[in-house]
């Protein structure tokens, strides 16, 4: 390990600043601005206590950094496993178990990272004879899209279930996660801190419910709403929300204009992103385009809740047309499809 003048062993922040001052400045300035203001104040003072630095320390550690960059390239491509099994034939079992070690220290690599490039079929197989506690865990940590094709597969009695348990989930202790995972995965081995890990949630339950198709997410919210009433509106309200509106087609947009108060719109478009106002001007007269900026414009400052009130009553006409069959919303299903 490399050593200061003192004698003593060179730390990681201290490794850094040597990294930088190597680097030169152009590529350190274009660092500083991907931290954080105390990362670069203590980084600062750690440079500027820096003397001179021996040439071979010096390519000892950009040699370090090179070889922990290439290691997180490939646990990137691959996961774990495959960047260890990369390093091993290239620089020796120690030095490998070295540097995936630190990585999965520092980055706290996400536990079933293996899986999220799996096949939805192949988990479906493992977990769909599990019980709904275990598959709710497993599908809080997987890629929305994943979790949404694998929900609707399941059996339709346990689906509003593991929504629910999903939406529900707080923290889960790391013995537990690492016991799931090593039985989904024997082969790999990952390092867990002994902080409890935050996953699941209402937002976790929708992005998995806004990747199934249409009748799973009926049948689930149905469910819910007999269930769990205040969950299945919080759930509601969260799964369209009204900048939304831009993945709507003309047709559904002009029927949108013609049911909601044009108060509400107006509200709603002025604090609005461009993109939004854009679409929805493009389905509107040209008349009724020119009326809607000018009171738009005497409207004046408006408060932030009663934007908020208008976008939702919007949302729900959105959402009872749909119900109504009269508008399609683009979801992760097949039943989406418009010919």
């Amino acid at each position: 390990m490399a050593r200061t003048d003192r004698g003593t062993r060179i730390t990681g922040r201290q490794k850094a600043a040597i990294l930088l001052i190597s680097l030169g400045p152009e590529v350190s300035a274009s660092i500083y601005k991907h931290l954080s203001e105390e990362e670069i104040e203590k980084l600062t003072l750690e440079i500027s206590g820096v003397r001179s630095v021996d040439a071979s320390k010096k390519e000892e550690i950009i040699e370090e950094f090179h070889q922990i960059a290439i290691a997180q390239d490939f646990i990137s491509q691959g996961g774990i496993a495959y960047a260890k099994q990369i390093l091993e034939q290239a620089l020796g079992e120690e030095k490998a178990n070295n540097i995936i070690h630190r990585l999965t220290t520092t980055l706290q690599v996400k536990p079933f990272d293996f899986a999220r490039k799996a096949d939805p079929s192949q988990i479906l197989n493992f977990i769909q004879s599990e019980h709904p506690q275990t598959i709710a865990l497993i599908l809080s940590y997987l890629d929305p899209v994943q979790s949404g094709q694998i929900l609707s597969e399941l059996p339709q009695e346990v689906q509003a279930d593991i929504a629910r348990r999903i939406a529900l989930m707080d923290r889960t202790s790391p013995e537990v996660i690492s016991e799931v995972e090593q039985v989904l995965e024997r082969k790999l081995s990952s390092t867990f801190t002994q902080d409890y890990t935050q996953t699941g949630g209402v937002e976790s339950v929708v992005e998995v419910l806004n990747s199934v198709d249409r009748s799973t997410e009926k049948t689930i919210l149905d469910v819910l709403e007999i269930q769990d009433p205040s969950l299945a509106e919080e759930i509601k309200k969260r799964m369209f929300v009204f900048e939304d509106i831009v993945t709507l087609d003309n047709r559904a947009i002009q029927r949108v204009i013609r049911d909601v108060e044009n108060e509400d719109l107006m509200l709603s478009l002025k604090v609005a992103s461009e993109e939004v106002k854009e679409i929805v001007f493009k389905n509107m007269s040209q008349r009724m385009v020119e009326t809607f900026k000018e009171e738009m414009e005497f409207m004046g400052p408006v408060r932030l809740r009663d934007v908020e009130e208008a976008q939702s009553r919007i949302v729900s006409i959105i959402r009872r047309l749909e119900d109504a069959g009269e508008i399609v919303v683009a979801r992760g299903g097949g039943d989406d499809i418009i010919v």
